[in-house]
């Protein structure tokens, strides 16, 4: 094993664009479009453009939770957002987010007056208080619940950008960042376990928001099915959480929910793009015939 060459920053950094990576073809240091392409609009007021990553999750199963609580109201049009190809680079998107990331919300309830939504987190705070669902009103419950969701913000990109990156997406492996962001990413699984060891959902007795931010992200770590790393990571060994991602991974909005603009994986389990709450029945890849 060769020691890799230390590196010396340079005085300025530029733009190299073939850094490699498997998002070297998307990333850049600027931001803004890069091709003028109109966003299309659904039937329903609230207009979904994301993509099954574990932030596109959150947003997708909240909307089935809300669907399936009869807030019909929550009836939504769902569409794909390919950020391989570069999607969220189009005029349509950055207009509704100026940060081009998945995902983001338009709510047309008022067709002269659109309100845009962007950011996983403020999106599920955003829908859960326009229809007071699965986030508390008030007091500590509500504090309890809405400190948890953002340590998902603040934790996730140690596990995303950082561990997730530089062990299974870096042309090259180095020990010093899998090494740090592993530590990490221990670090935040044993504070979740020690929660939920007390506690049956992440903000205490109540199923809420909080739960389906943090669920896509740590509860798919600890079943082993993010950047396969579940044996390197030891997750078996956060009983508590395993035990809390097997009781919502159950519930079946949530199965709905994952299955929103996916497109990798089971044929049944992908829904491309959801239009109707039919189209679970009628739309997943293996029901519609192979493209020509």
């Amino acid at each position: 094993m060769t020691t890799p060459t230390p590196y010396t920053p340079p005085a300025v950094w530029h733009w190299n664009k073939e850094n490699g990576g498997k998002f070297a073809s998307i990333n850049r240091p600027v931001s803004g479009p890069t091709h003028d392409k109109e966003l299309p609009v659904g039937k329903h007021p609230l207009q979904l453009y994301s993509l099954a990553t574990p932030n596109g999750v959150k947003v997708t199963v909240l909307l089935e939770e809300l669907l399936a609580t009869g807030h019909s109201g929550a009836e939504y049009d769902a569409w794909l957002i390919n950020i391989q190809e570069g999607a969220q680079f189009g005029s349509g998107f950055v207009s509704v987010n100026p940060n081009s990331k998945i995902p983001a919300l338009l709510d047309r309830s008022d067709a002269a007056h659109p309100v845009r939504v962007f950011e996983s987190g403020a999106i599920l705070l955003y829908l859960a208080e326009k229809f007071g669902a699965f986030v508390p009103a008030s007091g500590a419950a509500r504090a309890e619940c809405l400190s948890w969701l953002f340590w998902q913000m603040g934790s996730g990109p140690f596990l995303g950008g950082g561990f997730g990156h530089f062990y299974a997406y870096a042309p090259e492996k180095f020990e010093y960042p899998i090494d740090r962001f592993a530590m990490e990413v221990k670090r935040q699984m044993d504070v979740l376990n020690k929660r939920l060891a007390e506690h049956a959902f992440i903000a205490g007795h109540d199923y809420t928001i909080a739960d389906m931010a943090i669920w896509p992200w740590y509860g798919a770590l600890a079943k082993g099915q993010l950047y396969d790393a579940g044996e390197f990571l030891q997750v078996h060994e956060y009983t508590h959480v395993v035990r809390w991602a097997d009781q919502i991974a159950q519930r079946p909005a949530v199965q709905r929910g994952r299955k929103v603009n996916r497109t990798w994986g089971d044929p049944a389990s992908q829904l491309h793009e959801r239009h109707d709450a039919s189209d679970f029945d009628t739309k997943t890849q293996d029901k519609l015939a192979p493209s020509a």
